[in-house]
Formats: C-alpha cells, sequence, structure tokens
C-alpha cells in the first residue's frame, strides 16, 4: 500500500515527507529503540511516542519508511531536519498507538 493511501485513509498529519510514494508493506509498534531494531519488518510504517532524533537512525538502520508520533505529541526540531536528511516520512496522530494501530489495520495493512 502506498504511504499516500495510508495517510488519507488513517487521516495521518504529514510532518515532513518528500515522496508519498512509498510502498509501505507492513507496521510496527513499540517505543523500545533496541525492540524496534531487533523486530521492525524493512518497508514498513512504525508507531511510537518517541520523538527525539535517534528514531530517524533506528528508522534508517531496519529500513522503516514513515514514523507516526501518537497521542498528538510533537517532533523535536532535530528529529525532522534528521528525518529529511534521511527520506524518512514523519507522520502524527492524535490518537494513542493502540486506535491508531486499528486504523491501519482496517485500511488493509497487515
Amino acid at each position: 500500500m502506498l504511504l499516500r493511501e495510508i495517510i488519507d485513509k488513517c487521516n495521518l498529519k504529514v510532518i515532513e515527507a518528500e515522496n508519498l510514494d512509498v510502498e509501505i508493506s507492513n507496521g510496527y509498534v513499540g517505543d523500545l529503540l533496541s525492540d524496534v531494531m531487533g523486530n521492525a519488518p524493512g518497508d514498513s510504517i512504525w508507531l511510537t511516542v518517541q520523538s527525539h532524533m535517534n528514531i530517524v537512525a533506528v528508522a534508517s538502520i531496519v529500513g522503516v519508511k514513515a514514523i507516526v508520533l501518537c497521542n498528538g505529541l510533537t517532533y523535536e526540531d532535530e528529529t525532522i531536519e534528521k528525518a529529511k536528511e534521511n527520506a524518512i516520512a514523519l507522520l502524527s496522530s492524535s490518537e494513542n498507538s493502540f486506535k491508531t494501530c486499528m486504523k491501519l489495520f482496517e485500511a488493509g495493512l497487515r
């Protein structure tokens, strides 16, 4: 599924994204960076409440294409800059991780 479709179907807000036509084939929910590094699949969308710039490094290592910051939280400025440099899309959701995950599932992401 294209990131653009996910954003539309799940009512996500785009904070930073150069390419909304990337293919997203999976998802992961986690806030412990070592867990995400060891378990998140590539070409996925990652739901978290972490907003610091280290999330971009983890996403880049794992091959995550987009990060969704849940609970209406905001990204740190350094995180946005790092995401631009690494072509990682940053999105936000006003809902918690569980509800956002359910929206992704209902949109057809498996």
